[in-house]
């Protein structure tokens, strides 16, 4: 309780890596809920590593003169490049599940690993943004601004109004592409903008917290919530619920023992997600065995 009461006194130092830490907890399960539906997980890995390219290749052109560095502008030039990457990369690789041709796996795991290897390329050219690009890859949550915050916060609001707008229409191309043809829906349009809202946020939170952090809060509470969730509404609702305290327990624990947030972030997803799966196993065991002794009977 005590660190409770530190970690959101208004004074407190850290407060905005608590407050951006919460904001990515309880968005990003939101859309990473439509990569689960759609099967595209693999995809979630895939994303942020990209956008982290992205942000790489920003800073690389600055270390090599073809930008002017100004200090002002860096977050905005960072969100330019990664969302440069991620969103038609997104787009193409949609297009090309959907068409289902060759492996889609293979394609987007040489997709994840020539990201991650151009990153690391681009940071060696650039010796000036290579410490803080290292910092964000590793997923320090440290040094946080109130402009970031600010934008961060209104980015993501614009997503949630987005998906509640539209989550009926969202839903029907998710789950039954065929019937929203026959209902006579965009079906393009409709795709584009959840591609769009996926590509957004997940630019804005590797910007903010790094691709460490934000594949596993696109993926791991929406995989733990699938455990549970009987319609669309409990599915979304329940992995924002469990990104959002896991993000609060895992910043506590860090803050306490003063380990790296986004790892111990990560870490602690991984440990709700074993005791939950522990725990469905167990009570369809139980339910299943009660079910043969009443049979017996």
């Amino acid at each position: 309780m005590d660190t409770l009461r530190e970690i959101f006194d208004p004074h407190f130092l850290l407060r905005n890596s608590v407050y951006i830490s919460l904001l990515v907890g309880l968005v990003c399960p939101l859309v990473g809920v439509y990569l689960v539906l759609r099967r595209l997980i693999f995809m979630g890995v895939a994303l942020p590593q990209i956008s982290s390219c992205g942000i790489a290749f920003t800073f690389a052109l600055q270390g090599w003169g073809v930008i002017p560095h100004v200090h002002q502008s860096e977050h905005g030039l960072a969100f330019f490049g990664s969302s440069l990457f991620t969103l038609p990369t997104i787009v193409l690789l949609s297009l090309l599940v959907r068409r289902g041709r060759g492996s889609v796996e293979g394609r987007l795991g040489t997709v994840y690993v020539l990201a991650g290897a151009w990153s690391i390329l681009l940071l060696a050219t650039n010796p000036l943004g290579e410490h803080g690009l290292l910092d964000l890859l590793k997923g320090e949550i440290i040094a946080i601004s109130d402009a970031d915050v600010g934008w961060t916060a209104a980015t993501f609001c614009a997503v949630i109004l987005l998906l509640f707008l539209f989550g009926k229409e969202f839903l029907l191309i998710s789950f039954d592409r065929e019937m929203a043809v026959t209902l006579k829906k965009n079906v393009l349009f409709w795709d584009a903008l959840l591609f769009l809202l996926i590509g957004v946020t997940v630019s804005m939170t590797v910007l903010s917290v790094g691709p460490l952090v934000a594949f596993g809060f696109l993926l791991i509470p929406s995989l733990i919530a699938h455990l549970f969730a009987g319609n669309m509404r409990q599915f979304a609702l329940i992995a924002s619920v469990i990104g959002g305290l896991t993000a609060l327990g895992g910043f506590c624990i860090a803050y306490h023992w003063d380990f790296p947030v986004g790892p111990t972030d990560v870490a602690l997803l991984g440990v709700v997600y074993g005791l939950a799966f522990l725990g469905q196993k167990s009570v369809g065991l139980l339910k299943s065995r009660r079910s043969q002794a009443e049979g017996g009977r």
